[in-house]
């Protein structure tokens, strides 16, 4: 009962005239971010964080969580009628979402792309009202030892369950730590790889970085790719509607599966991206006629658009109950959080429950608003596309340049968009995952200060690691994390080995 009065009490923060606004635009732009390949949810909540400085802390987090919601629509368009993901997790959604246009069909694939987004994202906003809570007070017993054990748990999950390589996520990772160094040590005051550069003295903004990895880099290797907008066209009308409801229902099942799949890769650092292609392969594997998948089955667009709402949803469930992100998109959020002077974790729940409840109850209103926006707007988003991407490109980078001026008001800022710009693209050109480094560069300071912390506390002892269970468990579950792809290498040997033996 008190999450449900505490609810209601973020609905009457969210519903001023002023939120609801916010949320529209937020919405809008979203999904025209999510329309536009060479841009996603990360990438368009760093490029319009600067817009935010002004405005008070709820206000900015529900325009930008809006923002993200409306790219998680907006990525299914282009991958339905183009068969062009508009976003990385909307892969899985072109496998049956295009072959569905091409019969026709455009509208009912959108509708049910749409819907199950829908249903994603209420699924995994219910699962923030009633868990966070129970997590963030059970969060408050946590001391320096417990918070890096959740970092380090953190850390650890994303080189275990990493889809890339593992020695490739350890050095994006290692090398956003090397990033997060730079400037002054909070407790030495010592300078540390600065260069004798003053403007090196606070370290690395965290949004100049990230609108340099995400929005400069995507541009660049999209740029590089030619993109040509070829596709079909697409309008939706309450009849096509009522009738893929109506089939959808028979699905419920498979809702639910895809629900639970998203949920579990949002809170554990898999992300929308694995959770679509994971339950999108389940769907297949289950399916009475699983040959039918990659022809224009309904199955195939309702599984990874429902697994990548609700990851990257419940995405925010451990940002705001521990300050750790689930997500690129968490991590940009995280940085603004961070910026507006609000801590993430269990005491933001009990320091500030308006902008908490706000932003929980604007999830329930902002995603009821993007489906109807989605619904209302398709030919619209699809004569975005007939725009050619020389035009659109610059568009963007002039954006990104003005977003990384109005930091600092230096352009020394530009210059410095540009150099991390360059490092995105040359991450992504040699198949380097971004996402850890951005991790490492958000989390880096903090995992530290609590390091240092516990070392003070114990005197220099690592045992306080392992002092109690609680602290004991969560580093153990930790180093099995790390250690986990270790386990599927030995397991591809073995059966190399007995494959051998019997040839």
């Amino acid at each position: 009962m008190d999450e449900l009065n505490s609810l209601f009490h973020g609905f009457g923060i969210a519903m001023t005239l002023p939120n609801l606004a916010y949320m529209a635009v937020g919405i809008t732009l979203g999904v025209l971010i999510g329309v536009l390949p060479g841009l996603g949810g990360a990438n368009g909540v760093a490029i319009l964080l600067p817009l935010t400085f002004s405005m008070n802390p709820t206000s900015a987090i529900i325009m930008l969580s809006c923002i993200y919601w409306g790219a998680l629509f907006g990525g299914a368009i282009t991958s339905i009628l183009f068969n062009i993901p508009g976003e990385p997790w909307s892969v899985a959604t072109t496998f049956d979402g295009h072959p569905m246009a091409q019969q026709g069909k455009a509208a009912q694939a959108l509708t049910a792309a749409f819907t199950s987004s829908f249903v994603g994202a209420m699924f995994a906003v219910a699962l923030i009202t009633f868990l966070a809570p129970v997590v963030a007070s059970f969060a408050l017993k946590f001391g320096p030892a417990e918070f890096f054990a959740v970092q380090l748990l953190t850390f650890c999950s994303f080189v275990g369950m990493s889809k890339e390589p593992p020695a490739k996520t350890l050095a994006a990772m290692m090398f956003g730590f090397a990033l997060a160094a730079v400037g002054l040590d909070s407790v030495t005051g010592q300078l540390r790889l600065t260069f004798d550069q003053p403007a090196l003295l606070k370290g690395f903004d965290f949004l100049i970085a990230v609108i340099g990895l995400f929005g400069i880099g995507e541009i660049l290797l999209t740029m590089e790719e030619g993109l040509a907008f070829k596709g079909k066209s697409a309008r939706i009308n309450f009849k096509v509607v009522w009738q893929t409801w109506g089939e959808l229902i028979k699905h419920w099942k498979l809702f639910l599966r895809s629900v639970l799949v998203g949920c579990w890769m949002g809170i554990t650092p898999g992300g929308a991206t694995p959770a679509s292609f994971m339950s999108y392969g389940m769907a297949r594997r289950m399916a009475k006629n699983p040959d039918e998948f990659g022809k224009g089955r309904i199955e195939g667009v309702v599984a990874p658009e429902t697994a990548a709402h609700a990851a990257g949803t419940s995405a925010l469930l451990p940002m705001l109950t521990l300050g750790i992100p689930g997500s690129p998109t968490a991590a940009v959020l995280l940085g603004g959080l961070l910026i507006w002077g609000l801590q993430p974790g269990p005491m933001l729940f009990i320091e500030q429950k308006d902008f908490v409840w706000g932003l929980i109850a604007s999830m329930y209103i902002g995603n009821i608003v993007g489906l109807i926006v989605v619904l209302t707007t398709v030919p619209w988003w699809a004569a975005i596309l007939r725009i050619p991407f020389s035009i659109i490109a610059p568009v963007i980078i002039v954006i990104c340049a003005i977003g990384a001026y109005t930091v600092h008001n230096s352009m020394f800022d530009v210059w410095l968009m540009l150099v991390f710009g360059v490092l995105g693209y040359l991450f992504k050109k040699l198949k380097y995952p971004l996402a850890p480094l951005v991790l490492a560069l958000v989390l880096g300071d903090m995992a530290e200060s609590s390091f240092r912390q516990a070392m003070l506390l114990s005197q220099g002892s690592l045992s306080i690691f392992w002092a109690n269970p609680l602290v004991g468990s969560i580093a153990g579950l930790a180093v099995l994390m790390l250690v986990w792809p270790l386990f599927g290498m030995l397991k591809a040997a073995m059966a190399r080995r007995e494959g051998g033996v019997v040839a």
